[in-house]
């Protein structure tokens, strides 16, 4: 592992998004947490099942609630009630990113945790990225202004 970067999803509701942001922590070096519950189960059957062989480093890292969550350093929230767009961000190299569920995002209490909120511009017309994109999106870029890429 490059650095101490990672990332975090709240309560995902779709097993095949964890699956692919899985496969891209794996594919990044990055660590990766999961916050419960999520909207599907949580079962090693189906960890294997969506993230087929690929697993980020040290494993998946599951947390049973937002209260038992302690991350290292700086948390990032992604969200589409951000205030700084992503290109205008500093990245640091300790990092917690986190991304919300897919249907509701995340609650209050995690966006007045947060130590920054950003935004991924989008055209008008779309209201949001798919979850693993934004976390591609967000965490090719983190990495780079970082200068973590493998």
């Amino acid at each position: 592992m490059a650095q101490n970067l990672s990332v975090t999803l709240f309560q995902p509701d779709i097993a095949a998004n964890l699956g692919a942001v899985m496969r891209l922590c794996a594919g990044f070096d990055v660590p990766l947490s999961v916050i419960e519950p999520c909207g599907f189960p949580l079962s090693e059957k189906a960890l294997r099942r969506a993230a087929m062989d690929y697993d980020p480093p040290g494993g998946l890292q599951r947390v049973t609630s937002w209260a038992d969550f302690k991350p290292q350093k700086r948390i990032v929230l992604l969200t589409t009630k951000g205030a700084t767009k992503l290109q205008e961000f500093q990245f640091e190299s300790e990092d917690t990113l986190i991304f919300g569920r897919e249907s509701a995002g995340v609650p209050d209490e995690v966006h007045a945790s947060a130590d920054a909120r950003v935004i991924i511009p989008i055209a008008p017309i779309a209201r949001s990225f798919n979850l693993a994109t934004s976390v591609a999106v967000t965490l090719y870029e983190a990495l780079r202004q970082t200068a973590s890429l493998p």
